[in-house]
């Protein structure tokens, strides 16, 4: 079995233990007669009715059959089998889509209040990346660390260390840190392909910077590693650091990063 043929198989046990465990009452869905259900839960022609979907096709969905399904499908039928966050997040990650709503969480005004509070108590330079690595938040030392990057109009990551050319001053062996920068972006990012906001960043990037698209061609992936990170601060002199990055849980789109030290150069 390929591997997208095991995805559409677990998304359709999915879907089946999730209809099954919702009751008429629970999706309200009002009962008459008093015709006894051979099942407690949703029957498939109900859960389509709720979603806006045809019976055949949705039952071919929870079958795990070869079949195309949208983002707004997907959403559609998060809300009539009542899905949590943690599910619905498991229900698009096993589809290999994008959730439609994630969009407006991801808004200047839905950044995530804990974590941008969270960063006001880390007394290392800390600053949250969202999903197309543009910081949304940084704390005071990170503002003094990186005040040629979080002090200017330019906050997306890849933008700055690629078009800023301060950037190749400031980060130390800068060849290769942009290098592994990109490839861990493009592992980042893979499971949103075709999201409008990724393509924009990427082809503005290759049409303004060549060493951008050169690398970008080269098909490189890594995963975001932590290790040490070197810098030439314009006031500081030498600072080196160790970096750590972690995700959020429940908020797998957002990135908090952490310098820790200065270590010894």
């Amino acid at each position: 079995m390929s591997s997208d043929d095991d995805a559409r198989h677990r998304l359709g046990a999915f879907l089946r233990a999730h209809r099954e465990r919702l009751t008429p009452a629970e999706a309200g869905i009002p009962q008459t007669g008093s015709a006894r259900r051979r099942t407690p839960g949703l029957r498939r022609e109900e859960a389509a009715q709720l979603c806006g979907l045809s019976p055949t096709w949705y039952t071919w969905l929870e079958q795990g059959r070869e079949v195309s399904v949208s983002p707004q499908a997907l959403a559609r039928i998060a809300g009539a089998l009542r899905l949590t966050a943690a599910e619905r997040a498991y229900l698009f990650e096993l589809s290999r889509k994008r959730d439609p709503d994630a969009d407006a969480k991801d808004g200047p005004d839905h950044r995530p209040a804990t974590l941008l509070a969270a960063l006001e108590v880390v007394a290392a330079p800390a600053y949250l990346l969202d999903r197309v690595w543009t910081a949304v938040g940084w704390n005071a030392a990170a503002a003094h660390l990186f005040s040629g990057w979080l002090g200017g109009a330019e906050r997306n990551l890849l933008r700055y260390v690629f078009l800023d050319p301060t950037a190749r001053v400031f980060i130390a062996d800068w060849e290769d840190r942009a290098r592994r920068l990109l490839a861990e972006f493009r592992a980042d990012t893979a499971r949103r392909a075709g999201d409008a906001e990724v393509t924009a960043l990427v082809d503005g990037l290759r049409a303004a910077s060549p060493r951008f698209a050169r690398l970008w061609e080269d098909q490189g992936v890594l995963e975001r590693e932590g290790g040490t990170r070197g810098f030439t601060h314009p006031q500081d002199g030498t600072l080196v650091y160790e970096q750590v990055t972690l995700c959020p849980a429940g908020r797998s789109d957002y990135k908090l990063v952490m310098l820790l030290g200065p270590q010894a150069p």
